[in-house]
């Protein structure tokens, strides 16, 4: 039987091939350079909050970095089934990242105030942001080659030269733009908001004719949505962050502010003398309360001020309030002052309970402070000292033990007179004692003769310094006295001053090592010791 040309059925055409504008591959790089960008930025802010909540820096970054890039590998492998659908998979990505990545910094603060899971929760939360930067690649690296098609070598250089400008732009904008500007929280829910239309939109729009409509909605809706969620809690973050970090203070927070180099906090109530407390908080450790600061403070300053005292040099104590006890001797004729963070002189300067106690002492036309690494700024100074007062944190970090070791003391010797006296604050003897000789043995290493001393400061405990002068270490000790023209003080006296040198045998010094840059032992020996209170 025939059949007739009609009944034949009509061959349909091919579908032309889908073409692109010469604008498509750059707008895509460009998506690539900004998806690297906001994944480094949530990189960088677990592991700054880490060491702001919990100190040591090392671990939070050896543990987020390892976890985030074995997730990354998983991620990689888990987004082969998705090449087929690799707009919407991309998108898709995307939305999740942006939320999961811009919530990381609420979720992880509450895990730490509220539910006390913070290394848990930090594990998960790096391992979720990893897994879903970990699919972008290969999902970009399919849709780069749909494009236009080049060697694999070719689009592999081209995505990671955009992906790695991207990471270099997102690094330096996190600690240059968005902490000063948005701070923590808010700064990762605006990265995620930035993420979540680089990543769809413009992935949408450049294959909008080759997505159907439904899917374009869905994932708009999507969009949408966690832009929606990630603005309400931009509205309501400052309320949930006091509200979080109430929960780490006893008393009332009356200031707080997140710096680049530091969480700072100011904390006030009624001791139970019935004086007004006012408690300084770096990083959650105690700097000092009001009701004894006195103690320490002059403990710390007078007796390296016995002796010549024309110049100062104080290292730290942003505070002001041992820049206080300096300027009470008349013949102090100009005071140096180097703290690392602006925002904490600014703070001494401006904030009303903090220059109640500092007697504005920053406002001292003898006052010159400076904003600088002390290390960095040492290695340039050429001023010499009579006297140099040392009052960093204690050195729980690595950044701050290196403010302990020996190579710093020797380029301390380079501003010191022959006969400058130099106090460093030591830590606690009884809480911490190998931390404590360990700093008092890391200064006798560096070629100075040393005079350790102890007191009670009741918010701290038991509190140990070391008095330094220029010599061996075998030279006769610098004497642990106070100046004949010293102003009154209302805890220490020469009594006090002649007991202080009297550790009790169980806190008398121990065999433990120098701290070097290479051979950070204080840090070692600080974290040890202080994880058990």
């Amino acid at each position: 039987m025939s059949t007739s040309v009609l009944d034949r059925p009509t061959p349909v055409a091919p579908r032309p091939p889908v073409t692109y504008s010469r604008g498509a591959r750059f707008l895509l790089l460009l998506a690539v350079f900004i998806c690297a960008a906001c994944g480094l930025v949530y990189e960088l802010a677990l592991t700054a909050l880490g060491s702001y909540l919990i100190g040591n820096s090392v671990m939070q970054t050896s543990v987020v970095i390892s976890v985030m890039v074995f997730a990354m590998g998983i991620g990689s492998l888990a987004a082969k089934p998705l090449q087929r659908r690799a707009v919407g998979s991309f998108a898709l990505v995307e939305v999740l990242l942006a939320l999961v990545g811009g919530l990381s910094v609420l979720i992880l603060y509450v895990s730490f105030a509220w539910l006390r899971v913070y290394m848990p929760a930090m594990v998960v939360v790096s391992f979720v942001v990893g897994l879903l930067i970990g699919a972008e690649i290969p999902l970009l690296m399919t849709l780069l080659q749909r494009i236009r098609r080049q060697e694999a070598g070719s689009a592999v250089a081209d995505m990671f030269a955009a992906d790695y400008v991207g990471a270099l732009i997102g690094g330096l904008g996190f600690p240059l733009l968005l902490l000063p500007a948005f701070g923590q929280l808010k700064g990762a829910l605006v990265v995620g908001a930035v993420n979540a239309v680089a990543g769809v939109v413009v992935v949408l729009w450049i294959f909008r004719r080759e997505t159907r409509r439904a899917v374009r909605i869905a994932l708009l809706t999507g969009m949408v949505a966690a832009l929606s969620v990630l603005g309400t809690v931009y509205v309501l973050a400052d309320d949930i962050e006091v509200t979080a970090r109430q929960q780490l203070y006893r008393d009332p927070v009356v200031h707080a502010e997140t710096t680049p180099y530091q969480d700072i906090v100011v904390t006030q109530s009624t001791a139970f003398t019935g004086e007004p407390d006012t408690r300084l908080f770096l990083n959650g450790d105690l700097q000092f309360s009001s009701v004894d600061e006195y103690r320490y403070h002059e403990a710390l300053v007078h007796p390296a001020l016995s002796g010549r005292r024309a110049s100062v040099l104080i290292m730290g104590g942003g505070d002001a309030l041992a820049l206080r006890e300096v300027l009470r001797y008349d013949d102090v004729e100009k005071v140096t002052l180097v703290d690392l963070d602006p925002a904490m002189t600014r703070l001494a300067r401006t904030f009303e309970p903090l220059l109640e106690l500092n007697d504005r002492a920053l406002s001292d036309p003898r006052v010159t402070v400076v904003n600088a690494d002390a290390f960095n700024w040492l290695r340039d100074a050429t001023q010499r000292y009579d006297a140099v007062v040392i009052d960093f944190p204690d050195p729980d970090t690595a950044a701050l033990a290196k403010l302990y070791s020996v190579e710093f003391y020797h380029l301390l010797r380079h501003v010191l007179n022959p006969e400058s006296r130099v106090v460093v604050q030591g830590g606690s003897p009884f809480f911490a004692p190998k931390s404590y000789w360990s700093i008092a043995t890391t200064i006798d290493e560096a070629d100075y003769t040393t005079t350790e001393y102890q007191v009670d400061v009741p918010s701290f405990g038991n509190w140990g310094f070391v008095l330094a002068t220029l010599g061996k270490a075998d030279g006769p000790p610098p004497p642990l006295r106070l100046a004949e023209d010293a102003p009154p003080l209302r805890f220490l006296d020469d009594a006090v001053l002649e007991a202080a040198t009297v550790f009790p045998l169980d806190r008398r010094p121990q065999d433990v090592r120098a701290s070097t840059l290479m051979d950070p032992a204080v840090l070692e020996y600080t974290r040890h010791e202080w994880q058990n209170y």
